[in-house]
């Protein structure tokens, strides 16, 4: 049995009342939590399963898809030496979007949270430095949100200018 499928197995069993979900598309395994153990369900799937690389954690919006909840934070994670990937998926609800840190685990961790915040409007409690990253922190919204104006709500000009062209 390889790596994904012994982790697959572990999570289902271990954390049977946690899991909702989950499948396997193009060679890749994941599982789909609910987000109250997540710290638990991944510190076992690194200490147990050695997957001791977080390559990305991000967020989905799953707004009036039929999804658990609105949000998904997914965390990919990879075995250096097994040379394999495993996906988990922890739902987060719309009201009160917020699930425990994992920067415990991956120094990697806090700096893709504080991105999800920024975007979604996640919040990730325990999180040392939790601020937008890549907004002004008088930004008034969450531009990766399915519900977020297309055109945006006129922030493209309400930006200040910190550089002025000279003219020729």
């Amino acid at each position: 049995m390889d790596l994904q499928q012994r982790s697959d197995d572990l999570v289902r069993t271990r954390f049977a009342d946690q899991v909702v979900g989950g499948g396997e598309h193009a060679g890749q395994r994941w599982v789909e939590v609910k987000r109250e153990k997540i710290v638990e369900v991944l510190r076992t799937l690194r200490d147990e399963c050695g997957f001791d690389m977080l390559m990305d954690l991000t967020a989905t919006d799953w707004l009036d898809k039929g999804a658990p909840e609105r949000f998904a934070v997914v965390y990919q994670l990879f075995s250096v030496t097994a040379g394999q990937y495993f996906r988990v998926k922890a739902w987060v609800p719309e009201v009160e979007p917020e699930i425990d840190t994992v920067s415990e685990l991956w120094k990697a961790a806090p700096f893709a949270e504080r991105e999800g915040f920024d975007m979604f409007g996640i919040r990730f409690r325990g999180h040392s430095d939790l601020k937008r990253i890549l907004l002004p922190d008088h930004y008034p919204g969450f531009p990766l949100r399915k519900d977020y104006p297309l055109i945006g709500h006129g922030e493209r000009y309400d930006f200040p200018k910190h550089i002025q062209r000279q003219e020729r």
